[in-house]
């Protein structure tokens, strides 16, 4: 069952989806945004819902990722011509002047379709690693780090997110190790600053975790060079952060243009695609500074550039 048409459907409910709402329906556009709930591969709210200080976003000196994330929602549902609609879409299709995008509920049409379906957090591929899921290993440590209290937990991860996850994991922790496969982390130099300065955290440089262990919980891990004279190191905790994968299946499967990494190319002046009435905004698209800041001005430059895509389209069908 079809429902109404809009002039404007976002795919992704993160702060680039929900600032493009924003801005499409100050522009007088009837914008639907469709988003996961929180905890799937893309929440209302987005990533930024999973950290935990935030303090390059101008006009806010220090908040949580969550708190900023509503306060960005709570703009965009706002306005009277926006809808935001927990359903995973399945499926777009291009049909005549107009797009079709399926969801598991329900199907929509849409006169202009803005990606900004982000990322899903990458996966460690080592045994045990999928077993012990939600038994000690986990993803997002604003999330879970609470759990971990006074026991012994390793980050898993070299980037500025390892970091930050093993500083949050610090307030709660007894002992937290990095683990990095390079020599030396690449963490913002503040964040690094603090890693060096906390006392209960340790960086395990150039080793790989390469098998997790446990029986009903994790209880070890093994590395594939020694620490302290030993292979195995006991954790009850091992956190993710390794990187993210692109979500632009949907995109692909359209015909729109991807880079070699699987982001969305687009003309960096307006968000668009090869394919006209589509654009794409955020960290599926290939820009190579990806931070929240950017995503919201991607997303807005996105609704713009779709409002003048179809003035364009309708003078010139008058």
């Amino acid at each position: 069952m079809k429902e109404k048409n809009y002039d404007f459907i976002i795919l992704g409910a993160g702060g680039t989806g929900l600032s493009a709402a924003m801005y499409g329906a100050r522009l007088g556009l009837s914008t639907l945004v469709l988003g996961y709930s929180h905890g799937s591969e893309m929440p209302v709210g987005g990533v930024i819902t999973t950290t935990n200080i935030v303090e390059n976003y101008p006009g806010f000196i220090t908040l949580s990722g969550p708190e900023i994330a509503e306060k960005i929602e709570k703009h965009a549902r706002s306005y009277e011509n926006v809808e935001i609609k927990e359903e995973k879409a399945t499926s777009v299709e291009k049909s005549k002047d107009n797009f079709i995008v399926k969801t598991e509920k329900s199907e929509y049409v849409g006169k202009t379709i803005l990606f900004a379906t982000g990322t899903k957090w990458r996966k460690l591929d080592v045994p045990g690693s999928t077993e012990f899921e939600n038994k000690g290993v986990a993803y997002c440590a604003l999330c879970d780090a609470p759990l971990f209290k006074n026991k012994i937990v390793g980050v898993v991860g070299g980037s500025d997110s390892a970091a930050k996850d093993a500083l949050v994991l610090a307030e709660h922790a007894k002992k937290v190790y990095i683990i990095y496969r390079n020599d030396k982390i690449r963490a913002e130099p503040i964040n690094l600053e603090r890693v060096n300065q906390n006392k209960k955290i340790e960086i395990i440089s150039s080793t790989n975790v390469i098998e997790v262990i446990g029986s009903q919980f994790l209880e070890k891990v093994i590395l594939d060079n020694e620490y302290n004279g030993k292979k195995e190191l006991e954790l009850q905790g091992l956190f993710i952060a390794i990187g993210h994968i692109i979500l632009s299946d949907l995109a692909k499967d359209i015909g729109i243009k991807l880079n070699k990494r699987g982001e969305i190319e687009i003309d960096h002046k307006d968000s668009s695609t090869n394919i006209p009435g589509v654009f794409a905004a955020g960290d599926v698209a290939d820009k190579p500074f990806k931070q929240l800041i950017t995503g919201v001005a991607e997303g807005c430059t996105a609704a713009h550039s779709a409002y003048e895509y179809l003035t364009k389209k309708s003078v010139e069908t008058s």
